[in-house]
């Protein structure tokens, strides 16, 4: 294949990549858009496998890989639960930061034969922060992979001056830099890659288990400058191109979560947020056991419904439970309506493709910011596995660590059912006042049962 028809593939894959970014920012064309990005990578795979400077025996050992690869990557998509999803996203970005390492040592042993002195330069910066960026995302991710599969403590590890060590391991690593760029040798480079792997495991472990989906989003955009950082060295324009749109648009992404959550971004990416302020404030009050006979009976003396899905819905799968019963209320004339905050489950827009996957109207489904003054007014609101994301602490007690966040303003409805397994604090580990509001009943159990029992009086 000549250099022209790759340039032209890769162009056509650039384009195919942005559509498929702008479909997904809707969600009656995201699935056209998943399809833009999947007929996207095919026509880059097949340009770089037979663009020019590969052929030969290099074939004998990239196609049997692509197989391979290909094979574990169709039955690990198969095998994943939604739930398990945010890790599994956790999981693959390890792999391009780790990919990004191998390519920057192997370009360090290679050399920078028949190269200028400022080609050389450059190729030296590209070199150290690609397996600078690259190492962060590697052990980031594979620290963000362990909280969100419960595999270590969700909680926020808070070391003595942990802004101190990560400035302390950035100037290190900057002086380091310089020593590699004076031809000290390559062991620069190593000791640098062994000082980004502590710092990217410290970042990611320095933040709370409540905060995980903009983690998620962070090391989504590490990846996307790690794999930018990637094509600088092999010299793939596509790969450049690409890795920028992941880069930026995770960046973004990161931004605009942490503005929904109320969180300094800078703070967010020197890991300085999870952890508690003081003391928690003392709740009064006690939690009150409801059953489904008494949620049926309010149901059908209510006219407004608000339900609000969290990660304990995702973990009951009862998405399409909860569809059902939404059918059968509006059947009968009840305005129902989904609450959906930014970052409700462990993955940015986690909610919004379980509804989907439910076939829930797309017109019904409204973000925090639409619907939160309209809870004065709801008679009946349903929360389904969520406890940050509604929770009054954030806004009435200083010292928690949601202190200051925004939050589905659910207990002003008239009255509040919480679907929940028992009286834990949940994944992030932080009580909830809501449960212990006067208006406010709990209905104990798993999600999926609860809700088909309560189908059956419906």
């Amino acid at each position: 294949m000549s250099t022209g028809i790759v340039t032209a593939a890769y162009i056509a894959a650039s384009v195919l990549f942005i559509l498929a970014l702008g479909g997904l920012s809707n969600q009656e064309k995201a699935k056209r858009a998943v399809w833009y990005g999947i007929v996207g990578m095919g026509i880059a795979v097949f340009a770089t496998i037979f663009g020019p400077g590969v052929g030969g025996w290099s074939y004998a050992l990239l196609l049997p890989l692509l197989v391979v690869g290909a094979i574990i990557g169709a039955v690990v998509a198969k095998r994943v639960e939604m739930t398990e999803m945010p890790q599994l996203v956790a999981a693959l970005h390890c792999f391009v930061g780790l990919a990004a390492v191998f390519i920057g040592l192997n370009s360090d042993i290679t050399g920078t034969h028949d190269l200028t002195h400022a080609e050389v330069v450059i190729h030296e910066i590209e070199v150290f922060l690609g397996v600078f960026i690259g190492a962060i995302t590697f052990t980031g991710s594979i620290v963000a992979y362990l909280k969100l599969a419960g595999k270590i403590d969700g909680k926020a590890l808070i070391l003595p001056f942990r802004h101190g060590l990560n400035a302390g391991a950035v100037i290190l690593s900057f002086g380091l830099l310089i020593l590699y760029m004076d031809h000290a040798g390559s062991w620069t480079l190593y000791l640098m890659m062994i000082i980004a792997f502590l710092v990217g495991a410290h970042l990611v472990a320095a933040i709370g288990g409540a905060d995980m989906p903009v983690v998620v989003s962070m090391l989504n955009s590490y990846s996307g400058w790690a794999a930018a950082a990637t094509g600088f060295l092999l010299g793939n324009d596509l790969l450049i191109v690409t890795g920028a749109l992941v880069g930026s648009s995770g960046a973004i992404l990161s931004y605009i979560m942490c503005k929904a959550m109320n969180r300094s971004f800078v703070s967010v990416i020197l890991g300085g947020f999870g952890g508690t302020k003081g003391p928690a404030m003392e709740i009064d009050g006690e939690m009150v056991a409801t059953d489904v006979s008494s949620v049926a009976a309010q149901l059908e003396d209510a006219d407004s419904v608000v339900i609000i899905p969290g990660y304990g819905m995702a973990v009951a799968q009862a998405q399409q439970s909860v569809s059902e019963l939404v059918r059968r209320l509006r059947d009968k004339g009840k305005n129902v309506r989904f609450a959906i905050h930014p970052v409700a489950g462990r993955l940015p827009g986690h909610m919004n493709v379980l509804l989907a996957e439910a076939k829930v109207p797309y017109d019904i489904v409204l973000e925090m910011d639409e619907i939160n003054e309209d809870f004065p007014e709801t008679d009946v609101a349903i929360v389904i596995g969520s406890n940050d994301i509604v929770n009054p602490a954030a806004q009435e007690d200083p010292n928690s660590p949601i202190a200051g966040m925004p939050v589905l303003e659910c207990w002003k409805a008239k009255s509040v059912i919480v679907s929940k397994r028992g009286q834990g604090t949940g994944y992030s580990g932080i009580e909830n006042p809501l449960f212990f509001k006067e208006n406010t009943r709990m209905l104990y159990g798993d999600a999926k049962a609860s809700l088909d029992q309560l189908l059956q009086s419906i």
